[in-house]
């Protein structure tokens, strides 16, 4: 992709071993000859041809074609120094070269109008341009530009950004790119809004719920495949048109059915667990320091309800849609299952290694004391002395004096939760403490 001034490199920038950065720069010999004396060396490099000429001859002309931009020197009108050495030399038959009113010189393609030299010279310039004038007289902005025009861009803060149309008028693709970016940019919002109506529309023609395509996981990965920063961006991508809406639907229903032959249904996991302890029960190792009888490749979470660590007597419930959760066999929620859910309990035991582990494991506790001054101190105190970080603490005073205090905090086992529990009923004022059980 070379310069208007045809330069061609690649450049690149590395360190050395003892921090110096220095840079390499990649170029073939005609590349090189063009670095070194400009646009002079494609002429140069054309007229040498099978016969090579010699070295004097080369400077020879080298030094003839400098001479001549120096002709600009004695040349008042602009036109008049651009005609002289196009008639001289054949090498402007493809731009047009003009001037800005500080008299630099501003290479663009022929055909090129005042929108192109707007944004030659900034995008800010082109996307608040009002008027142009050419040689200190107004035109339209579909103005065509000739060799030598000096032209001057008028902004204007009033203006809101450019129109759409100036897409039909520009000549050169950097003033296109600039102002399809803007309207990418400012129009990010409606964008947006389109592209969720267009990924909606696709999605419910397909016989799909946008709701349940569009979860997290799902897109997620379609964020990564296409390169975006987040949903939005993608979303505002189909609305500008970046993006077709029916290869991110297609993309979404793919990472759907996937995950649909990946998680087993209920009836399953329930057939699973029938079949397996017909024979013998099969014990199955989790990540949470759990075993499960009879059952394979399902996930294992701890019930809120009742905060079961190692050493409780424990069972497994299956859940609707996520894998089995551990109770403690004295939760009231188990407890009070009706017989037609029943069948969905599952015998599971803690691993040994639960036991050495440094794993920790959510407990709940309610302490009943009469209430003074100092109380929470003296607790929160026990708990320092233990370094056990309390995850939460609530309290409520009856009228009669005795406040119930809700504790939740992280622990090894159930050895170290009765040693706690023991050293807080040691506390002044403390009269029971109760574990949750739903």
């Amino acid at each position: 992709m070379p310069k208007p001034n045809m330069y061609q490199s690649l450049h690149t920038t590395l360190i050395a071993k003892n921090g110096q950065p220095f840079e390499i720069q990649i170029r073939t010999f005609e590349m090189h000859r063009t670095a070194e004396y400009g646009i002079a060396a494609h002429w140069k490099y054309k007229e040498r041809g099978s016969g090579d000429t010699t070295v004097r001859d080369e400077e020879a002309k080298l030094s003839w074609l400098r001479q001549i931009l120096e002709w600009q020197k004695d040349v008042s009108d602009n036109k008049e120094f651009i005609s002289m050495v196009k008639n001289d030399l054949d090498l402007f038959s493809d731009n047009v070269y003009c001037f800005t009113p500080q008299g630099d010189v501003k290479n663009l393609p022929a055909g090129s109008t005042p929108i192109d030299f707007a944004y030659s010279i900034h995008s800010a310039v082109g996307n608040r341009m009002k008027q142009a004038a050419v040689n200190g007289k107004m035109v339209p902005l579909d103005y065509k530009i000739q060799n030598g025009d000096r032209i001057e861009i008028f902004t204007s803060q009033n203006v809101k950004g450019p129109s759409r149309d100036w897409l039909n008028i520009a000549k050169s693709t950097q003033a296109k790119n600039k102002i399809n970016q803007w309207f990418k940019q400012e129009g990010r919002a409606g964008n947006i809004t389109r592209g969720k109506e267009l990924v909606a529309s696709c999605a419910k023609g397909k016989g799909f719920e946008i709701s349940d395509l569009t979860k997290p996981e799902f897109t997620k990965k379609v964020i990564t495949k296409y390169g975006f920063r987040d949903w939005d961006s993608i979303l505002a991508a189909v609305g500008h048109g970046g993006l077709k809406e029916g290869q991110i639907v297609n993309k979404l229903i793919d990472l759907y059915q996937e995950s649909k032959k990946k998680a087993p249904t209920d009836e399953q996991v329930l057939a699973s667990v029938i079949e397996n302890n017909k024979n013998k029960p099969v014990k199955i190792r989790s990540t949470n320091g759990v075993l499960v009888n009879g059952v394979v490749d399902v996930n294992v979470r701890f019930s809120r309800c009742c905060s079961p660590v190692p050493g409780d007597e424990i069972v497994g419930f299956i859940t609707r849609g996520r894998g089995i959760s551990i109770h403690r066999t004295d939760c009231v929620n188990v407890i009070a299952l009706p017989e037609s859910e029943k069948s969905r309990l599952v015998d599971v035991e803690w691993q040994q290694e639960s036991f050495h582990s440094n794993e920790k494991f959510m407990a709940e506790i309610k302490i009943f004391c009469n209430n003074r001054i100092g109380i929470f101190a003296d607790i929160s105190k026990i708990f320092t002395e233990r370094e056990i970080d309390i995850a939460s603490m609530s309290s409520k005073t009856s009228k009669q004096g005795t406040a119930t205090i809700n504790m939740s905090f992280e622990v090894g086992g159930v050895d170290a939760l009765q040693q706690l529990i023991n050293r807080l009923m040691a506390v002044n004022s403390v009269i029971d403490i109760e574990r949750s059980n739903g």
